[in-house]
């Protein structure tokens, strides 16, 4: 990504999502970042001046992600590139209980991702080789309804973002789904071995294929709590 591009990371509060703005940001893009408060935002903040710009992150509530959208076409008017990272915690309330939290975690990126999408499309359409990357985990890909039924929009996450690709590709943006290879819906026969993927390496490599316009791309980690930290109780 050798030429500066305006892109929206969501999910950058931890880990993967915001190892991914600390690289773009490195790389000379514009970034608008979409993540809980914290000093390592602030920090990149105070680097980085106009550079980076920071978004609502509660963006399961329709009003914030169409605020974020709101602010990103009043600073940049358009947008080059969308990073849905599936995959966060960012939307999870305190105080949901353990025996809900991969529940909690698949319907409210769900509802990020759907909100997120729609309302960052009329800008990814005004952009320059638009495209979208969405990043999901064992969490976030979850199939958690009729489980033994086979694998569709309406109940898995991946296969909806998906399903979405030929809408995308008639607004002229490129879509790349980066996952753990399915069982039920493989994307590759190749075998897929889990790797000590750091936060830091797997967004330069994630990075670095991007612009490749790949359809699919495989991530399998060893530890997902370095790549998709849980929140702490």
């Amino acid at each position: 990504m050798n030429n500066a591009r305006s892109i929206w990371v969501t999910g950058a509060g931890n880990g993967l999502g915001l190892a991914l703005v600390e690289r773009l940001l490195e790389h000379g893009h514009r970034v608008a970042a979409s993540g809980k408060d914290g000093e390592a935002l602030a920090a990149l903040a105070a680097r980085y001046g106009s550079q980076l710009l920071r978004l609502p992150w509660q963006l399961h509530e329709e009003q914030q992600a169409a605020s974020a959208c709101q602010q990103i076409c009043h600073a940049w008017c358009a947008l080059d590139g969308l990073i849905i990272n599936g995959g966060t915690s960012d939307y999870l309330a305190d105080d949901v209980a353990d025996s809900e939290l991969f529940e909690a975690i698949v319907n409210t990126n769900q509802l990020a991702a759907e909100q997120c999408l729609a309302s960052a499309l009329p800008l990814l359409a005004k952009g320059d080789s638009p495209q979208v990357m969405a990043v999901f985990n064992r969490y976030s890909a979850l199939q958690l309804y009729a489980p033994t039924q086979v694998t569709a929009g309406w109940n898995n996450m991946p296969q909806w973002m998906r399903e979405q690709r030929q809408a995308l590709k008639a607004q002229g943006v490129a879509l790349t789904v980066v996952g753990p290879q399915s069982l039920k819906t493989p994307v590759t026969t190749a075998l897929a071995i889990p790797e000590e993927w750091t936060a830091q390496s797997a967004a330069e490599e994630l990075l670095q294929r991007w612009p490749q316009g790949q359809p699919e791309l495989v991530l399998e980690t060893l530890d997902l709590g370095s790549l998709w930290p849980l929140p702490h109780k």
